[in-house]
C-alpha cells in the first residue's frame, strides 16, 4: 500500500472531529473502535501462537436515554455509508440476517503472498438494539455467539429441513440499550456468559456536557474519510514487535490478579479480557499506520481502553438480578446520578418511583445503596438529600 496516511491517528482526531457535541467521550471513542473494525473486516487477522484474532468487535453503548447513545451513532454511521460497507438492518428476522450475512460475501487479495481469501463481513448497526435482539430470542442470540469467533465455516438448518453454509463469517457488532431493555431482552440465566461475555459494555450515567450549538470540526472529515479508505484497503497478517510481546506476557500472566471489580455476571466476560485486548490492539495499530506492526505503544494503549471503560462496565446489570427491588434499584441509581451535586431529596424519589416502590421499599433500597457508599446522606428538618458519591464504581456488585 502506497498512499500515505494524512491523520496521525485516527482515532483521537474522530474524537477532535466529534468534541463540540453532546455524547459522552467513552461514547465517541468506542463509536470510532467499531468503525475501524466494520472497514478493516475478514480479510485481516492476527496470529497469536496456536489461535488466530480477527478484528470484529460487539460493542454496546448502555445508559439512560438522556444519555445520547442515538446521537453519537448517527455522527460515525456516514463514514460507512460513505465507503459502502454492508450494513444489516436495524429490524430483521432471524432468517433474514442469515441471507445478508450469507450475500456480504467478498474476496480479497493479500499483496504481500498473493493469496486470496473469501469472506462474508457484515456489520450490524443498531440504534435500537433490543428492537433487534427481541425478547428472550435466544436462537439469534445463539446465532450472535457463535459468529463472534469467525467461524471458516459455519452451517445452519434451513426452514425446507435442509442445510447450508456460509465460509468466512465475519460479523462485527455496534448497538445501543438502556438497562431497563437489557433486563427485559435478555433473560438473567443469559447474563454472564455466551453472548453477554464477548461484548464490551461502555456505560455512562448522562451526556458528556450541554452543547447548545452543537457542530462537527468538518476541516477533520476529508483527513478521516482518506485514512478510513486506506485501512479498507488493508488486507493480510497483523505483525508484532517483540516489545509488545513482552507487555502481553507481563499484563496476562498478572490480569486477573487485579480485576476492576468482581461481578459474578461478568465472569464470562473477564475470561476472553485478553482476547478484547489483542482485537483492540489491531484496531489501535490500523488507526495510525499501514504497516500491520503490533507496537508495545498499540498494545497498552488497549489494556488501557478497556481499563478505562471497566470502571463504569459493572453498572450495566445492576438492576438484572432475583432480589425483588433490583429493576427499581437501579432506576433510583439513575435519577441519583444524573442529579449530580445537587442531590435529590428522598421525596422527589419517592414521587418518581411511586409506581415501583413504596416508602418502606425505597428506604431498603437507599440503605443498600448507603452501604455500597454509592450515595452521600444530607439529612434536614424535613427531608434527606442524598447525593451522589462515587464517580468510579469499581467494586460494586
Amino acid at each position: 500500500m502506497t498512499e500515505q496516511r494524512v491523520l496521525t491517528d485516527w482515532i483521537s482526531s474522530y474524537m477532535a472531529y466529534a468534541n463540540m457535541t453532546e455524547p459522552p467521550t467513552s461514547y465517541h471513542l468506542w463509536s470510532a473502535i467499531s468503525l475501524i473494525a466494520a472497514v478493516l473486516q475478514r480479510k485481516c487477522k492476527f496470529v497469536w501462537g496456536s489461535l488466530t484474532f480477527y478484528p470484529n468487535m460487539y460493542i454496546a453503548l448502555v445508559g439512560p436515554p438522556a444519555a445520547r447513545k442515538g446521537t453519537a451513532m448517527n455522527i460515525a454511521f456516514p463514514f460507512l455509508e460513505r465507503l459502502n460497507i454492508k450494513v444489516a438492518a436495524e429490524a430483521i428476522t432471524r432468517e433474514a440476517l442469515i441471507q445478508e450475512l450469507q450475500a456480504s460475501n467478498d474476496n480479497d487479495l493479500d499483496i504481500k503472498t498473493g493469496k486470496r481469501s473469501f469472506h462474508c463481513s457484515l456489520t450490524i448497526w443498531a440504534q435500537e438494539l433490543a428492537v433487534f435482539l427481541g425478547y428472550n430470542n435466544m436462537q439469534l442470540i445463539s446465532d450472535l455467539t457463535d459468529w463472534y469467533d469467525c467461524r471458516n465455516k459455519w452451517t445452519y438448518r434451513t426452514k425446507h429441513m435442509g442445510t447450508d453454509e456460509i465460509l468466512g463469517v465475519y460479523v462485527n457488532l455496534f448497538g445501543a440499550i438502556t438497562p431497563d431493555l437489557i433486563r427485559a431482552t435478555m433473560p438473567i440465566d443469559a447474563i454472564g456468559g455466551g453472548l453477554t461475555s464477548r461484548i464490551i459494555f461502555i456505560f455512562e450515567w448522562d451526556k458528556q456536557k450541554i452543547v447548545p450549538f452543537t457542530s462537527l470540526n468538518m476541516d477533520i472529515q476529508p483527513g478521516l474519510f482518506h485514512d478510513l479508505e486506506q485501512m479498507r484497503m488493508m488486507t493480510g497478517e497483523f505483525t508484532y514487535t517483540n516489545e509488545m510481546k513482552d507487555i502481553w506476557v507481563e499484563w496476562y500472566t498478572h490480569h486477573e490478579e487485579t480485576l476492576p471489580f468482581k461481578d459474578c455476571k461478568f465472569d464470562g466476560y473477564f475470561q476472553r479480557r485478553g482476547n478484547h485486548v489483542l482485537k483492540l490492539s489491531m484496531i489501535l495499530c490500523a488507526s495510525r499506520t499501514n504497516d500491520m506492526k503490533i507496537t508495545a505503544l498499540d498494545l497498552q494503549r488497549a489494556i488501557d481502553l478497556l481499563c478505562e471503560a471497566e470502571k463504569n462496565m459493572s453498572n450495566t446489570f445492576s438492576g438484572v438480578g432475583r432480589a425483588a427491588h433490583a429493576d427499581v434499584l437501579a432506576k433510583v441509581m439513575t435519577e441519583i446520578s444524573m442529579a449530580g451535586p445537587t442531590g435529590i431529596t428522598i421525596s422527589d424519589l419517592l414521587s418518581l418511583h411511586r409506581g415501583d416502590t413504596d416508602a418502606q421499599g425505597l428506604e431498603r433500597i437507599i440503605h443498600t445503596l448507603d452501604a455500597m457508599k454509592f450515595i452521600e446522606k444530607k439529612v434536614y428538618p424535613n427531608d434527606t438529600l442524598l447525593v451522589y458519591k462515587l464517580k468510579d464504581l469499581r467494586g460494586l456488585t
